[in-house]
Formats: structure tokens, C-alpha cells, sequence
């Protein structure tokens, strides 16, 4: 097995959250009152139940890298993800930023900043 990682973010709702992420093509792996995982190809979201988090003042986040990061934009945009600045969930396009990276974002109904990032 390679090293990897897994993020750990909060849910307010768990069926919430899973069912925004299905919406984008993970599935869930795991699932009991204290925690769950989600997997999508070789992503894993590991959430666990934090009823008390404020999607506006969250500063949880994590970042996927992608092989094909506008693949992904485009499942998306065909989910109903909303492409503004203000409100969650919502979704912001890949642009190349100075790092010399391709990076867009979603920001799930936690506030939870998920950084898209193309490989």
C-alpha cells in the first residue's frame, strides 16, 4: 500500500452530507453514529459528527488532487452546485494561480472548503 491520507471533517447530518456527496460520485464505505467514510476512486472523506459547526465561521478544509480536475468541476456543475461567491454549498472554477497550479474549490453544506487540485 502507498502512504496516503484521509481527511477528517465535521457533519452536522450525517445523511446530509452523505447524500450531498453522492451527488458527486462517492459512495459510502462506512457508517455508524461516530463516524463515516466516503470513497470515490482513490479519494476517502472521513467525517465525523460535530452538530455544533457553523458552516459560515468553519475553517475546516482539505484538498483533493485530481487527474482530472475539470472532469470533476463538470460533475459538479451537473449536480446543482451553485457557482457563486456567497453562501453553501457552492462552487468555484479551476483557474491556474500563481503557484503555477490549477486549483478551483467546493465548499460542502458544512462549510467544509474542499481545494480542487489539478495534478
Amino acid at each position: 500500500m502507498t502512504d496516503h491520507a484521509t481527511p477528517n471533517l465535521p457533519s452536522r447530518d450525517f445523511e446530509v452530507t452523505s447524500q450531498f456527496y453522492t451527488r458527486l460520485g462517492f459512495e459510502q464505505d462506512w457508517r455508524d453514529k461516530g463516524w463515516m467514510i466516503l470513497k470515490r476512486g482513490g479519494l476517502t472523506l472521513e467525517f465525523f459528527p460535530h452538530p455544533d459547526v457553523d458552516p459560515l465561521t468553519s475553517n475546516f478544509s482539505c484538498c483533493l488532487r485530481l487527474d482530472d480536475l475539470d472532469g470533476f468541476y463538470a460533475e459538479c456543475v451537473v449536480s446543482g452546485l451553485p457557482k457563486t461567491c456567497w453562501g453553501h454549498p457552492r462552487l468555484h472554477a479551476p483557474k491556474l494561480e500563481e503557484s503555477g497550479l490549477r486549483i478551483g474549490a467546493l465548499i460542502d453544506p458544512d462549510g467544509n472548503l474542499i481545494r480542487l487540485i489539478q495534478n
